[in-house]
């Protein structure tokens, strides 16, 4: 069956399956989730626990001899399985299969893996038709207010829409940072309304500021959320030259990809230029913001904030730097 993460704690309330399958790669909800099944588990007599990784060399023989061994101390266990990504080969496919078809209520498998290919795997199939499947997303920018909010709630605290806003503001989409200062506000201020100055006043700025998320900021278009990022730098002492470097790390190749993609075609450029699959995304929708010429600009602004850190141009770097990451984003400043 499947279930949303949302429906968990009702269904934990009923009677247990053989076997929960969590997928997802958001750390806290990922934890939070296997906890609670674990919970659930020890008040109904699963008061053993054996864990197992799945890494390279795993023997798989080992999950269906923890499965059957008695034990002398528990006639109830849980097995843990987990997983790092989602493969796990022909004898983990059979195996997983295997036990899918003998699951006893003796023990309580919970499988923890990343996020599967849209096809599922026939052991996931397998043991999802045993057992309950739950696939746990990311909390993106839109989601994250109202999903404070619900944690505040759940924490007894009626925070107002500023309140909700300004926390969101501050943490930067890092779900255990917004789970670490909701408990925070709790201990400071007990149960009750919550208001935007005193989220201020308590709430330390935990965004995970940081070069690379102010490259994809700017490469996504983001132009306010990669100021807010090089602001953080800045405040937190970061030298101007780290922050340059990485920018023109993706820069060098952003100019060279828009010099051969009206040749050779945009896919070939970025493999030429060796882009990541996963950053091809960003790089495609930022060569669509300036003509293939106008990218040359990019080194002329690199080149001379360079100057200016080394004191042979006049000018302030971070207003450079703050120039280079807007170009980047597509943003037109006056």
């Amino acid at each position: 069956m499947r279930l949303r993460p949302e429906q968990l704690t009702s269904h934990l309330r009923g009677d247990l399956l053989p076997v929960y399958l969590l997928s997802g790669e958001e750390p806290l909800q990922m934890a939070e989730a296997a906890d609670a099944i674990r919970a659930a588990a020890r008040a109904r007599g699963y008061t053993e626990r054996a864990v197992l990784h799945v890494e390279s060399g795993f023997e798989w023989s080992s999950l269906l001899a923890t499965a059957q061994g008695l034990s002398l101390f528990a006639e109830r266990r849980i097995i843990e399985l987990r997983i790092t990504g989602t493969k796990v080969g022909d004898e983990g496919a059979k195996t997983l299969t295997a036990y899918a078809q003998a699951a006893s209520t003796d023990n309580l498998l919970l499988v923890t893996l990343g996020k599967p290919d849209k096809q599922l795997p026939k052991w996931l199939t397998a043991l999802e038709a045993v057992g309950a499947f739950i696939q746990i997303w990311p909390v993106d920018g839109a989601q994250l207010p109202a999903w404070i909010g619900r944690r505040m709630q759940s924490r007894g605290l009626q925070a107002t829409p500023d309140a909700v806003q300004l926390l969101a503001d501050r943490v930067e989409g890092n779900l255990l940072a917004a789970a670490q200062e909701i408990d925070k506000l709790r201990l400071l201020y007990g149960e009750g309304r919550v208001d935007a100055a005193q989220v201020a006043e308590a709430v330390a700025n935990s965004a995970r500021f940081g070069t690379f998320e102010l490259l994809d900021a700017a490469l996504a278009g983001d132009g306010v959320r990669a100021a807010r990022i090089l602001q953080g730098l800045r405040a937190e002492g970061v030298e101007p030259l780290a922050v340059l470097g990485v920018l023109l790390w993706e820069g060098r190749n952003l100019v060279g990809v828009a010099g051969e993609a009206p040749v050779t075609g945009v896919d070939a450029a970025m493999a030429k230029y060796r882009i990541w699959d996963k950053r091809k995304p960003l790089v495609r929708a930022a060569l669509t913001r300036h003509k293939p010429r106008q990218w040359q600009r990019l080194l002329l602004l690199g080149a001379r904030i360079d100057r200016q850190v080394k004191g042979q141009e006049p000018g302030n770097p971070w207003d450079e730097l703050l120039q280079l990451a807007l170009f980047i984003a597509g943003v037109r400043v006056v």
